[in-house]
């Protein structure tokens, strides 16, 4: 099992800045893709910004230019910097993570790589006009 553990949502006014940060903790070997997702009242969920294993990113068309998404691949974390943030950003966002994780050591197989995918519990971004 892999935790995802978010912070740093909260209330601003339209036009401010929040920070999201998200870090990943348990049996990793290592982790493919991280990124965020948010979900507002009555909608469904949405990719915000994910970036791969190779620095590659790729941001929500609303959000390009004014979100930007980093990386810290030793520490397993990931930050979303939201800027000029709009009343239309609010929503829950949650953090989320492919890779690989270790399972538990047997005498056969020793330790074997295998899937996970973790949602982090998510945090509130409200934006007031």
């Amino acid at each position: 099992q892999v935790q995802l553990v978010e912070s740093g949502g909260g209330l601003v006014q339209a036009g401010g800045s929040l920070r999201l940060s998200c870090a990943a903790s348990g049996e990793i070997f290592r982790i493919d893709v991280m990124g965020w997702y948010r979900q507002a009242p009555g909608k469904q969920r949405e990719v915000v910004a994910v970036m791969n294993s190779g620095g590659i990113t790729t941001y929500e068309d609303s959000v390009e230019g004014r979100f930007t998404i980093s990386r810290d691949y030793a520490k397993n974390t990931v930050s979303l910097q939201m800027n000029s943030l709009k009343p239309e950003d609010t929503a829950v966002y949650y953090c989320n993570a492919e890779g690989e994780v270790l399972t538990p050591y047997s005498d056969y197989d020793g330790r074997l790589p295998v899937p996970f995918g973790s949602w982090g519990q998510g945090t509130q971004v409200t934006v007031s006009s």
